[in-house]
């Protein structure tokens, strides 16, 4: 997601205030944001690479995120990931494929995590990961309509291939974690400073924590919490809180600040499959506009879990 100066863009039937914010909200003129999640909790390798091979089996998720329902031209993500322990040592391999889509924009990050995993004690473990990827960008220069066209964005950009570098640390223990990461070192450039057109990739800082209490044998609680610290840009901090009854079914509910607020819930298909839902409600201006109808967001992960483990219920993190 890219801040252009200099251009005034035009959609069809869209009212000129949202003539910018259609792409490029929400980001300072240098900075970029990685693709945004309301169920973090469940996708928490995105984010940190020492999570990767942490759940103890091989783990496979896959989710969808539209923004701004009703919106020509909003975000939309699609993020695959796929991690396990490997190995005897504690170490953990995964591989991440996550598309964004924002107007004439498209970005793909391939992902590969490493980590390895030291335990503190019987119950305590600290992980350490490493992250590489590559991205690939499009911006379709063609699709816009300019008032005042600009010669520096005539020519589309195709899969220009940028790769990166990140890091984090992840500690866990069977009810709480805690991790710290910045995916992403590397500040990359995608055009010359001379020209009107700027877009720099920040570094982002993120924090991630949870909790389980369990509250009687039938109810589980989880609160957790996100936060995101980036140059140029406001802190964003997530807060969630989740209910699982009887193993089975989640419900909840989250505020991101400043922001928006959110309504969740999950099922535990069995102890290896789960599915969560998520809908999204701007707080801001933006979500009293009649063309806005919310965020949805779909996870799907299902867990290699060998007989032998001999697991009575699912994980919750």
């Amino acid at each position: 997601m890219y801040n252009i100066k200099s251009v005034l863009l035009k959609y069809d039937q869209l009212p000129k205030r949202l003539l910018l914010l259609l792409f490029f909200v929400g980001i300072s003129a240098y900075g970029q944001q990685d693709a945004q999640y309301t169920q973090y909790m469940y996708n928490t390798v995105s984010v940190n690479p020492g999570y990767a091979g942490s759940r103890g089996q091989m783990s496979i998720a896959a989710l969808h995120r539209s923004q701004w329902l009703g919106l020509e031209g909003a975000p939309v993500t699609q993020t695959l990931n796929v991690h396990s322990p490997i190995g005897y040592r504690g170490m953990g391999l995964g591989i991440s494929i996550v598309n964004d889509k924002i107007g004439p924009t498209s970005e793909t990050n391939f992902d590969i995590d490493f980590s390895y995993t030291i335990p503190l004690s019987f119950e305590s473990k600290l992980s350490f990961g490493l992250k590489g990827s590559v991205n690939l960008l499009d911006i379709r220069f063609s699709e816009l309509n300019q008032f005042a066209p600009d010669q520096t964005l005539q020519q589309d950009i195709d899969n220009r291939l940028s790769p990166n570098i990140g890091a984090g640390v992840y500690y866990h223990t069977d009810r709480f974690y805690a991790g710290l990461s910045v995916p992403r070192f590397l500040e990359t450039s995608h055009f010359e400073e001379s020209t009107l057109s700027t877009a720099k990739e920040q570094m982002n800082f993120y924090f991630i924590t949870g909790y389980v209490f369990e509250l009687n044998p039938l109810l589980k609680f989880k609160p957790t919490l996100l936060s995101k610290l980036t140059q140029g840009a406001p802190l964003q901090v997530d807060v969630s809180a989740n209910f699982m009854f009887n193993d089975k079914l989640i419900l909840g509910a989250a505020y991101r600040w400043d922001a928006a607020v959110s309504a969740m819930t999950g099922f535990n298909i069995s102890n290896k499959f789960l599915i969560g839902i998520a809908y999204d409600r701007e707080v801001t201006e933006l979500g009293s506009a009649a063309f806005n109808n919310g965020s949805f967001e779909v996870i799907l992960r299902y867990d290699f879990i060998s007989t032998k483990n001999n697991l009575k219920s699912p994980r919750f993190f």
